[in-house]
């Protein structure tokens, strides 16, 4: 279905470096980008342009428009969004959204993975040495760094740093300009290894969801649309809020299947039965 086909992997910050491998050794697609359309059209970390829309709404209108601009029905789109942890708020986390487009067969099929693993983090600095600090915190100089500041509604923006001279001469100049120096982790996917690792979590579960065929039609992405909470307790035998089987739908033909124990046991352990443990 897919061997020989060419695939676009949609972006200008080098994200291919981590998907391409993943999909052209197992889809034996033949990737490749195109550097004119610029993504960063559809909002930008560092402000200068805001995202409009969810993520969802973000990397379908970027993996979208890349085909368009490249005559391309096959493609691929990530979306990065940062902040607090979905069920760990005090953590920062780092979660990616990754979109597979085939409009040949009229497919869409999406992934998500949330790491920990991140730097992000920003900081009002006034001294090298309250810098240098944030900097060795950030993972610098193998992750970027941007600095900003703001003086009479004008702003000035330094973005991509990696080396240790460009960052305090760059500091002290914006100190001089005036008002308090911003510094931040580059989140952009080529000045930030960690993130391009969560890329890469994001485009193996993407890959093995597109792999995923319906027992029905065999079309790809046959995946979880719900999970059913019920696991009986180990002790009472009364249902908990843990997960006693998955559903699993087809987006093609809506083919359904349920497979019951999805995570190999068939009882939950007392202390999450609301009965046992309230």
């Amino acid at each position: 279905m897919y061997k020989n086909r060419r695939l676009l992997i949609a972006g200008i910050h080098r994200k291919e470096t981590v998907i391409a491998p993943v999909f052209e050794q197992g889809l034996q697609v033949s990737c490749f980008t195109n550097s004119d359309y610029n993504t960063d059209l559809l909002g930008t970390f560092s402000g200068e342009i805001e995202r409009v829309g969810d993520p969802l709404e973000t990397v379908r209108r970027k993996c979208m428009e890349a085909m368009d601009a490249s005559g391309a029905d096959l493609g691929i789109a990530s979306e990065g969004s940062f902040g607090p942890h979905p069920s760990l708020w005090f953590v920062a986390a780092d979660e990616e959204l990754m979109i597979f487009m085939d409009r040949r067969y009229g497919l869409e099929i999406t992934a998500r993975a949330v790491s920990t693993d991140t730097n992000f983090d920003a900081a009002i600095v006034d001294s090298e040495e309250a810098l240098l600090q944030f900097a060795a915190k950030a993972r610098f100089p193998s992750h970027g760094l941007i600095l900003r500041a703001e003086k009479d509604g004008e702003r000035q923006l330094y973005k991509g740093i990696t080396d240790a001279k460009e960052l305090t001469d760059k500091f002290h100049h914006l100190l001089a300009y005036g008002g308090p120096v911003a510094v931040e982790t580059d989140m952009r996917a080529h000045f930030n290894p960690s993130r391009m690792q969560v890329i890469r979590q994001a485009a193996e579960q993407l890959l093995s969801k597109v792999l995923s065929r319906c027992p029905s039609c065999a079309m790809p992405g046959f995946d979880v649309t719900d999970v059913l909470p019920g696991l009986p307790c180990e002790l009472c035998g009364q249902p908990t809020a843990m997960t006693i089987s998955h559903l699993l739908q087809c987006k093609h033909c809506r083919h359904l299947v349920e497979k019951p124990f999805p995570q190999g046991y068939k009882t939950a352990d007392p202390r999450w039965c609301q009965y046992c443990n309230p």
